[in-house]
């Protein structure tokens, strides 16, 4: 048998579904298990969505401008009966694709907290206190500059950090930066998330319908029900789940937050124990033949249903869902959301008046000071204080690197600002801040880890680093 040892960033059983079917297929020997590492590459998905950002500003600023805004706002109809669902092309993706991008995160938020950082108290102390930093004076510095303005709701657009975006950066510095910086940053920015989440569900939620919110809860109640009776199979919740999404979508609660109450709920142990599997292969395999007697055939069947069914029950509903769906987000969700989001129409005029514009001062202002003075200012004063320590390797320098990354606000950023308003200079206004913050941010962040992670390989204390 070949190495059973995936790549770092290959989730281990689908690599060792790869595995097996490299043995029997030269396709997927030659090509698709040599390339499965790169499909769930942080750097090259982070790239992916880059190339669409960057596309989708040329297209908006192209003699072909038109054509970008008229695809954008494209209405698309279902209709089920007497029931209508009409939107443009990017509510959409803003509403519909994007809830499988807030499942992804809800479930990776689930199993940090059950399995990683965030369930031992020490250890996600510091970047609970970062991301909190993160959060506040972003959205401090914003309303500074915006208060009893009409650009005011938008205090919550630079509080997120985009986690695709961040991830990448530090997968191009690779070793140059401390392992457990990754892992600091990472529960940064799923803290950051899950403020984002709060956020979107507090504050922009508006017309809110008792019947679409009873409709969600009767549907959630039900997916419940179908749980708890012990029926484990994703194919069965694919319809109650897209109902639910209507129906939150229909309460005015904003629907990707289905996304995310769906991500909470999925269960997180195993129907089945590995240990149980190993026992009932042993006792049921010696009765495995390749006969041509049909009944010594179809017992065989039989046995290797009842193994098929076991080894699928070994996984957590947790990770099975998130390493279907991950590829997917990175691949086509987000980079489609940044196509459709990212184009604004960067004439000189507008330059001039967007850069003076107390809405993209405030956002960038709150991206790039804010992020990078929150995070390394309070994670300083935890430490300080004794109420978290450091990570092995981890420096002054790092965290404040880090707070540089998380000023990255794209993806939730860009989405914030669709819900914060209606008037579209100010979504336009707000979209040049995100990206020019994510632009310096990005290659700031980049060359400052670069240059502090120099000569450093052993943990420094946070007060008396020069």
């Amino acid at each position: 048998m070949k190495k059973l040892n995936p790549s770092s960033n290959v989730p281990a059983r689908t690599h060792g579904v790869h595995q097996i079917r490299a043995e029997g297929s030269p396709i997927d020997r030659q090509v698709l298990l040599p390339i499965e590492k790169y499909m769930h590459s942080e750097s090259i998905s982070g790239a992916l969505l880059l190339v669409c950002a960057i596309a989708a500003l040329v297209w908006a600023n192209s003699p072909w401008s038109a054509s970008y805004f008229a695809l954008r706002e494209t209405t698309i109809s279902l209709q089920f009966g007497s029931f209508v669902l009409a939107m443009d092309l990017q509510h959409w993706i803003n509403d519909g694709l994007m809830t499988l991008f807030f499942f992804v995160v809800a479930l990776e938020i689930k199993r940090e907290l059950i399995y990683g950082d965030l369930s031992e108290a020490r250890k996600a102390a510091l970047p609970i206190v970062a991301a909190l930093g993160g959060m506040i004076l972003p959205a401090a510095i914003y309303l500074a500059l915006n208060i009893g303005a009409k650009g005011a709701s938008g205090w919550g657009i630079p509080m997120a950090t985009d986690i695709a975006f961040a991830m990448a950066i530090l997968a191009l510095l690779g070793k140059r930066v401390p392992s457990h910086l990754r892992i600091f940053l990472l529960t940064l920015a799923i803290v950051d998330d899950v403020g984002s989440i709060l956020v979107i569900a507090v504050y922009y939620t508006q017309d809110f319908s008792m019947t679409g919110m009873g409709a969600a809860i009767a549907t959630l109640g039900l997916m419940l029900a179908m749980r708890r009776m012990g029926l484990n199979s994703p194919l069965a919740y694919l319809f109650p789940a897209v109902i639910f999404w209507a129906a939150m979508l229909q309460s005015g609660v904003h629907a990707t937050i289905a996304g995310v109450i769906l991500g909470a709920i999925t269960p997180a142990k195993s129907p089945g124990s590995k240990s149980a599997f190993i026992q009932s292969v042993q006792e049921t395999l010696p009765d495995v033949y390749d006969s041509t007697d049909k009944r010594v055939s179809e017992r065989s069947e039989v046995v290797l249903g009842r193994i098929e069914e076991l080894a699928r029950q070994t996984e957590s509903p947790l990770g099975r869902p998130d390493r279907m769906v991950h590829p997917w987000v990175g691949y086509l969700v987000l980079p489609v959301f940044a196509l459709v989001n990212a184009g604004v129409a960067l004439s000189g005029e507008f330059v001039r008046q967007a850069f003076t514009s107390p809405v993209t001062l405030g956002v960038m202002g709150g991206l790039i000071a804010g992020k990078a003075v929150g995070v390394s200012g309070l994670s300083w004063l935890a430490v300080r204080l004794g109420w978290a320590e450091l990570p092995e390797g981890v420096t002054r320098r790092h965290i404040f690197g880090a707070g540089l990354i998380g000023g990255v606000g794209f993806t939730v950023a860009l989405f914030i600002t669709e819900l914060a308003f209606v008037d579209k200079l100010l979504i336009e206004q707000a979209k040049a801040g995100v990206l020019a913050a994510s632009l310096i941010a990005v290659l700031g962040g980049y060359w400052f880890l670069r240059i502090a992670s120099r000569g450093q390989t052993k943990n420094q204390p946070m007060g008396n680093e020069s």
